[in-house]
């Protein structure tokens, strides 16, 4: 899957994309023929045990990224770029994108976008970087924005729109519209010749992605906009339980767990 792929596929089929974080996990989402296959720096909350994704270092997202790349042969793998990566200095930022793709082994970044993230969306592709906008709730700004709805008034939405639009002319190939009015989001849509990328969005975005921890039913709960499609935290719990009942009863390890040395004399080891 190449970037031009997924922007073939703006109203024309839907596009998947999910989360993953470790090779075991980006092997099965992978198989299951997903588009994309997103390396979140919801990894911090989800998986290093933050409270929120601005601990998250260019290291942190290089790592897990050469982790998923590595169990992928399918899927166009984004790295999701961590807070202050990029944006400050253009050399840094390049710096920190193409290491992405050049050590790590991803196939374009995603950036959270805004103003200052046009004309570097515009130098990243010419330098063959593909890049991803994500634009409406950016939880990198939470300090300032908070975690709520975005663009739900005609002036917040029109900006929305228009940066929508300058990053499409900068060249971006796709566009993750996150926790937006659905009504909103389907304007931007059908404005948008690359597709959009819903999450909490509503139903005429091109594609949706979601974290595959909730998709899974990793998670104690799942947001409003997103559902639980399994019960992985119960059975985790559940084999769990069994493994600390087996071993405190002493059915586990059994005969058939053990190995025992033909001809070994234990009396020579006491």
């Amino acid at each position: 899957m190449r970037a031009k792929d997924i922007r073939a596929k703006a109203g024309e089929e839907p596009v998947t994309m999910l989360t993953a974080y470790d090779a075991p996990t980006a092997e099965l989402v992978d198989a299951a023929g997903v588009d994309m296959i997103l390396v979140g720096d919801s990894v911090g909350n989800l998986r290093l045990g933050h409270e929120s994704t601005l601990p998250v270092t260019v290291d942190d997202i290089a790592s897990r990224t050469a982790a998923v790349t590595r169990a992928t042969e399918d899927a166009f793998v984004l790295a999701d770029m961590p807070f202050l990566s990029f944006g400050v200095d253009e050399a840094d930022s390049i710096e920190h994108c193409g290491r992405m793709v050049k050590e790590a082994g991803a196939d374009g970044v995603k950036l959270e976008c805004g103003k200052h993230t046009v004309d570097l969306t515009d130098r990243l592709t010419d330098l063959g970087v593909p890049v991803q906008a994500h634009l409406g709730l950016t939880p990198q700004r939470e300090n300032e924005t908070g975690l709520f709805r975005q663009a739900t008034d005609d002036e917040a939405a029109g900006r929305m729109l228009e940066l929508a639009e300058a990053h499409e002319a900068a060249g971006a190939f796709s566009l993750v519209l996150e926790h937006v009015p659905a009504n909103a989001a389907a304007a931007v849509t059908e404005t948008l010749s690359i597709p959009t990328i819903g999450i909490g969005a509503g139903p005429d975005c091109d594609g949706q992605v979601l974290t595959v921890d909730e998709v899974i039913g990793l998670t104690e709960g799942v947001a409003p906009f997103s559902r639980a499609f399994g019960d992985v935290r119960g059975e985790m719990e559940r084999a769990i339980e069994s493994y600390v009942d087996g071993v405190e009863s002493g059915d586990f390890p059994a005969e058939e767990h053990s190995h025992v040395a033909e001809g070994l004399d234990t009396d020579d080891l006491y």
